[in-house]
């Protein structure tokens, strides 16, 4: 088995309280920009951004209201990268109409070249949906439609075609088509019914707060789901480390993080490939942006080499 592949959520584009860092507060594109090139240049196979539309009152001082559009933020970064690849992490898909999404993520590949990895997943704010007219309850049934049509409307065909219980749609040409012949569509969340999806409906998994420990029943469950279903095709497991931070820290980080050597690092990150993950999402903590290009440097230098 080969070593999994890392990627990066971006830092600056969303700041929920969960994760942000106190110098995120005060960066903005230029932040963003260079923190991209650093991962381009460093390896990783992808560069994430997150999706909410609005925060509602009662959230955002947990969440903050600070989360840059995906489609518009992965879209500036791809021009001033080369090969890293870009990541929705994840698209609430259903508060959109599938022909407006595939417009716009299908511009994103062509215009980059073939670099997006389309995620995708329920959403979980109320009142996001009640603004935009759409049924928060049936977002799962509603998720579950939107990845066919977008499978249709992201295909090869200038005239896509999908008849379906909540969208219907044919004779509308879009164009320019994704530059890849196939957009992988990963699936995002660990409920029973996104596993679910995951595993019948998408290119690949991403989990969204299983540790470790929950890691290997999800992804046994997501194999049989598979086999059952008679579905055999290239699949992507993904799994979201622990924070890390290569070296030793002099500062309280105030939360469980991953420290130490290369080795020991790479060591703790073996863990993952053992359980059949094929891409690991790592997240550094850092106290500028400095320190964050200086610690994805030195993880693509000296730690990825030792994933193997």
């Amino acid at each position: 088995m080969s070593a999994p592949a890392y990627g990066i959520q971006l830092p600056v584009q969303s700041q929920s309280t969960l994760y942000t860092e106190p110098w995120e507060a005060g960066a903005g594109p230029e932040d963003l920009v260079a923190v991209a090139r650093a991962a381009d240049a460093a390896g990783f196979a992808y560069i994430a951004c997150c999706d909410h539309v609005g925060v509602p009152r009662r959230l955002a001082p947990a969440m903050s209201t600070v989360w840059y559009d995906p489609v518009a933020t992965l879209a500036h970064l791809a021009a001033v990268t080369e090969r890293v690849r870009l990541l929705s992490h994840v698209a609430v898909v259903g508060l959109r109409h599938p022909l407006l999404t595939a417009k716009q993520y299908a511009t994103l590949d062509h215009l980059s070249g073939g670099r997006l990895l389309l995620g995708v997943g329920a959403g979980h704010v109320r009142e996001e949906f009640e603004a935009l007219g759409v049924d928060f309850e049936r977002r799962g049934a509603v998720l579950d439609e939107v990845v066919d049509a977008l499978r249709a409307a992201l295909g090869p065909e200038e005239f896509p075609e999908h008849h379906g219980k909540h969208y219907d749609f044919a004779g509308l040409g879009q164009r320019p088509r994704p530059a890849q012949p196939h957009v992988p569509l990963w699936v995002g969340g660990s409920s029973p019914a996104a596993v679910r999806r995951a595993a019948l409906k998408g290119d690949g998994w991403l989990p969204q707060g299983d540790p470790r420990d929950r890691l290997p029943a999800q992804i046994a469950r997501i194999r049989r789901l598979r086999e059952e279903a008679g579905l055999d095709g290239e699949y992507t497991v993904g799994a979201i480390a622990e924070p890390l931070y290569v070296g030793r820290l002099g500062w309280d980080t105030g939360r469980r993080t991953l420290t130490g050597t290369p080795e020991e690092i790479a060591e703790s990150l073996r863990a993952y490939r053992a359980m059949g993950v094929d891409q690991i999402q790592v997240r550094f903590r850092s106290r500028s942006r400095a320190e964050l290009i200086d610690q994805i440097g030195v993880f693509g230098a000296e730690v990825a080499p030792r994933l193997d």
